[in-house]
């Protein structure tokens, strides 16, 4: 393939993608277990190694871009999670209660398609520049509206109705995409050191729909009542289809080692993302949906002239986020229309300053990951990858939206080398199901299992 037509080709590649990528991850939280089809297929191990792994090396640590070829890289996911929940118990919404109608029941959509494209340019003195587009994070649900709820949807105290979907309102779900670009400056300081550097790009997109049963937890709603006695429209919550937000951060890495014993150390930003503004009065902080800061850091060992292992640790900071680590409590003990008597105040409704989420913990993942060269050309991976689940069981309810429980990844792939200078690679991964039980915040009566399990296929091919 000729220099042009490598451009052309790579150019469409990256310019389709926002159109194209359909992103549901929620494998370590909403984060994806790796990135880039060799280290997928390791774990999602690789901070410390000297393979190359193309251009798309910048996401796991930029300092290993000058390990990388000059080959344009395009690589494509096709991710399947199985998400699925169930009820058993509680008081037919008598009292006040909000429950959901038991049985089980799965989240359409079980198919998404994840692309990345990547390209190194060498530079005088060894350094190396680096274009890198991936798609990162998101969620994704859809609970048809065979669920219905029981409640007194008058608050008064009467005969309980039944309302369909998940949460009242019909079909219930979220979509959310994370898309970053990075533009990495990288270099080395001998043989033995290298660093890179660059900022990053995320461009986020939200939707979400079946939630306007909460429009009275929330603070535009709760403003209006402390204020005249009567609540205020809630435009912002619900059924808005698709919402942009964008930030900016930085990524950083370094590496220092030989080709025997190496190790890296990786950092990425929290992103400040502009609000989610048509759904305000869902997230906290009026909208606020903050990527998370990453620290990850790894030792790769050659362990013979044919085999490499990796042992890597990654830290996610969700609790610095706090639409997604705010307990749901916060509506109990901070919105008043939610609970008058005991929260004087809105800050807690959805969409306030202290608004309620997810109630997410930080996750720490153990990877770990081998390469194995069969000859010249071919190379085998295996990988492994462990962390707890950041939902804590007195998060069920809400998390029936993103129940992203995921522990274990069990990875395979292979990398090969073709006659004319190019590469394939694949990655397969496989998560096996977990679930999480607890009691529905809204109906302490009632048990709430969420779980998950999930299949990625992804190939990749640098020319």
């Amino acid at each position: 393939m000729s220099i042009k037509a490598r451009t052309a080709t790579a150019a469409l590649l990256a310019t389709g993608l926002f159109a194209f990528s359909s992103a549901a991850m929620a494998t370590n939280g909403y984060f994806t277990h790796g990135v880039g089809t060799e280290s997928k297929a390791m774990g999602g191990s690789g901070v410390g190694s000297t393979e190359d792994f193309g251009g798309i090396a910048a996401a796991t640590n930029p300092a290993l871009t000058v390990f990388a070829d000059t080959k344009w890289q395009a690589g494509l996911s096709i991710f399947s999670p199985s998400r699925s929940y169930e009820t058993s118990g509680g008081v037919g919404g008598q009292g006040g209660a909000f429950t959901l109608s038991n049985g089980k029941y799965d989240s359409d959509n079980d198919f998404f398609p994840i692309p990345f494209v990547a390209k190194n340019w060498k530079l005088a003195n060894d350094s190396v520049l680096s274009f890198v587009f991936y798609g990162r994070g998101g969620m994704n649900t859809e609970w048809n509206d065979d669920q219905t709820v029981l409640t007194d949807p008058t608050g008064m105290g009467g005969t309980p109705a039944e309302l369909p979907g998940t949460f009242g309102g019909g079909t219930a779900g979220v979509d959310l995409m994370q898309a970053f670009m990075s533009v990495n400056y990288a270099g080395r300081v001998g043989d033995n050191f290298a660093w890179g550097i660059g900022p990053v790009v995320a461009i986020q997109m939200f939707e979400a729909e079946g939630l306007v049963m909460f429009s009275g937890y929330t603070k535009t709603f709760a403003d209006a009542f402390l204020g005249n006695g009567m609540g205020a429209p809630v435009e912002n919550l619900t059924n808005n289809g698709h919402d942009t937000s964008t930030g900016v951060g930085v990524s950083a890495g370094m590496w220092a080692g030989n080709d025997q014993l190496s190790f890296g150390l990786a950092y990425q930003s929290k992103i400040s993302m502009s609000e989610f503004d048509d759904y305000a009065d869902l997230y906290a902080e009026r909208g606020g949906f903050d990527i998370p800061s990453t620290i990850k850091a790894g030792v790769s060992f050659k362990a013979s002239d044919t085999a490499t292992l990796n042992f890597d640790i990654e830290h996610i900071g969700y609790e610095d986020v706090d639409s997604v680590a705010n307990p749901i409590m916060n509506l109990l003990t901070g919105c008043f229309t939610a609970n008058p008597s005991v929260a004087p105040a809105t800050g807690g409704c959805l969409g306030g300053p202290s608004g309620a989420g997810f109630g997410w913990e930080d996750m720490t993942v153990y990877k770990v990951g081998l390469a194995v060269k069969s000859d010249e050309k071919n190379t085998w991976r295996f990988g492994y990858s462990y962390s707890e689940q950041p939902i804590p069981n007195t998060e069920v309810l809400f998390n029936i939206l993103a129940p992203g429980v995921m522990e274990q990844h069990f990875t395979f792939g292979w990398t090969g080398e073709r006659a004319n200078g190019s590469v394939m690679s694949f990655s397969l991964m496989y998560a096996p199901e977990k679930t999480v039980s607890g009691r529905s915040t809204f109906d302490p009566f009632q048990n709430i299992d969420l779980e998950m399990s999930q299949l990625d296929l992804e190939f990749a091919y640098r020319f």
